[in-house]
Formats: structure tokens, C-alpha cells, sequence
């Protein structure tokens, strides 16, 4: 369970890898306030009273329409950001995904979502912090 503290924020992110282990990122469409069309895996804000693996699985199915299963967490990623004025310290767990299901479904027209080995993953846009997630997840595979 996690618990809401004010300049803190929990996260979850799905590093989603395929049989063929192949890593699904996924562009952020330009609408979006934090990092606009840059590819990452699906991540995003906990809800109250959510564990962070059901977090994980619940952001992979709102950002991609994809079901899946928790293969294993992977590790931690932290960093402060600022809203409205306030400092953040987000706090973030992250988990290897195998997918249940197979058609990746977008929210939104100019997203794009690519299934990419580990040695093409720096061809797309891809921040460091989302590198290192994927990272991550392949070190411990």
C-alpha cells in the first residue's frame, strides 16, 4: 500500500519485453506537458491504496492496451520534479513485463509504439532516465 505524502510522489513503470526479447517503447504524444514525443516505456503516478506492481499493470494497459504479467521488479529510479512551484521527490519501481495480450492500442492519433532488440534502442529518442530503466531490466535478465 503506499501512502500519500505531500513533495512525494510514487510511481511505477512496465519494461515490456517479448519472447523474441524485444523491448516495447512507446512516443509520447506532443499534448504532453512532460517530455512531448519522446519514447519511454509505460510509467506513470500510483493511485491510492495501489501496489506498485498493480500500478505497473494498470499504466501498461491505459498507455498501450496490453495486458501482462509481473515477471519481476528490477529495480528503483528517483527524481525531483517541480509542480506548480512545489518540489517533487518522485519515487519510482520498475518491473520486467511479459505481455498477456499482443495489440498495442494508443491513446492518442500521434503516439507510436515500436518493439525494438536491446541494440536498437538508442536509434529512437529516448531519455536517459527511460534508458536506464530498460537497462535495468535487461541487466537482470
Amino acid at each position: 500500500m503506499t501512502v500519500d505524502i505531500p513533495g512525494y510522489r510514487r510511481l511505477a513503470a512496465a519494461v515490456v519485453m517479448d519472447r523474441l526479447q524485444r523491448v516495447l517503447l512507446v512516443r509520447r504524444s506532443v499534448k504532453e506537458r512532460f517530455l512531448p514525443r519522446v519514447w519511454g516505456v509505460p510509467c506513470g503516478k500510483l493511485e491510492p491504496g495501489e501496489t506498485p506492481e498493480d500500478g505497473a499493470l494498470r499504466e501498461l494497459k491505459e498507455e498501450t492496451g496490453l495486458l501482462g504479467d509481473i515477471v519481476r521488479k528490477v529495480g528503483e529510479s528517483s527524481f525531483v520534479s517541480d509542480y506548480r512551484g512545489h518540489e517533487i521527490k518522485n519515487r519510482q519501481d520498475n518491473f520486467l513485463v511479459r505481455p498477456v495480450t499482443t495489440q498495442v492500442t494508443l491513446p492518442e492519433p500521434d503516439q507510436k509504439s515500436l518493439w525494438l532488440s536491446p541494440h536498437e534502442l538508442t536509434t529512437v529518442d529516448i531519455d536517459a532516465y527511460n534508458l536506464d530503466i530498460v537497462r535495468q531490466a535487461l541487466t537482470r535478465l
